[in-house]
């Protein structure tokens, strides 16, 4: 009897270690396959970053994937089809992990979909940032905006659960339409010479401005196809509004997201300049004047 019991203990420790050895060989076949892959694609001068990224991406899920099949196929018993096993998986997946699969069910909506890809500046909830990663489970912004005026990033990475896009609303500053709209605004007092500042405005925003016109067409009329998106104008424009400090004149202007700092910066050092030299034109601004009373000792005899 103790020699039956030493016989079985060798087979399935022998069924064990053989089983051990084909798990790891499998892992090494994929990983060798995984990293020559990547090797032949960064090859690819000519392939776009992005298509880089997604194909890379691709291989490195179908790889794990087959890895999943081959290494259930050996150590789960009685594996009559790919079938059941993915029923097994997928059922507790489902009943253990429901975050987990919610996650997984965002990223196969990200992928089918398309609310956003990598490169896309998005705002998901209270998130907003530069799409630089979509994983299985999360994606990652490359955060801008919080403490950062101009929307500049702020250097952190922000990684966001998949299951975030059947809950936040999103916002995709990159999709659909490549500009969006940016609106400054300016005081000047009720004496000056509002629509001369106003033919000022323009012609800074026009000077500016004017190389992106042409790109600024083409991507209407390409979004007007895509999309429902209609604009009665698309040149700089400037408004005109009284308000308790002055004459408001907010300046509208198409630009990309990315360049709003830049051109509010441009833009600002340009009005200063052309209205210091104009003497009928002047930016006004809110001031706080304190006075101080010096006190009086009153002294009684």
């Amino acid at each position: 009897m103790e020699n039956y019991i030493e016989y079985l203990d060798d087979i399935i420790a022998y069924d064990i270690r053989w089983s051990i050895y084909k798990t790891i060989l499998i892992i090494l076949i994929l990983w060798l396959i995984k990293k020559g892959s990547f090797k032949i694609i960064s090859r690819g001068k000519d392939i776009e970053i992005k298509k880089q990224f997604h194909t890379r991406k691709t291989i490195e899920y179908i790889l794990v994937f087959i890895g999943l099949l081959l290494v259930g196929n050996i150590w789960i018993t009685n594996f009559q089809s790919i079938t059941t096993f993915l029923g097994l998986l997928s059922a507790g997946i489902a009943i253990a992990l429901k975050d987990i699969f919610v996650n997984i069910a965002g990223w196969m909506f990200i992928y089918w979909r398309k609310p956003f890809d990598v490169g896309d500046r998005i705002q998901i909830g209270e998130f907003k940032g530069d799409v630089v990663d979509l994983r299985l489970f999360q994606f990652s912004l490359l955060e801008v905006g919080n403490w950062v005026d101009g929307e500049q990033s702020t250097g952190r990475i922000v990684h966001v659960p998949n299951g975030k896009v059947f809950t936040d609303p999103q916002a995709n500053y990159s999709q659909g339409f490549d500009y969006i709209w940016n609106e400054q605004n300016i005081f000047i007092g009720l004496e000056s010479d509002y629509k001369k500042a106003t033919l000022l405005l323009r012609e800074i925003m026009t000077e500016l401005l004017s190389p992106d016109f042409k790109s600024i067409e083409y991507e209407l009329r390409r979004a007007q196809k895509e999309h429902f998106i209609s604009f009665s104008q698309y040149t700089p424009t400037v408004y005109t509004k009284i308000q308790e400090r002055g004459i408001q004149l907010s300046l509208r202007y198409l630009c990309k997201p990315r360049k709003r700092r830049v051109f509010e910066h441009q833009i600002t050092e340009a009005i200063i300049d052309r209205f210091r030299a104009e003497n009928d034109i002047r930016i006004v601004y809110p001031i706080t004047s304190i006075y101080l009373e010096k006190g009086r000792n009153d002294t009684g005899n």
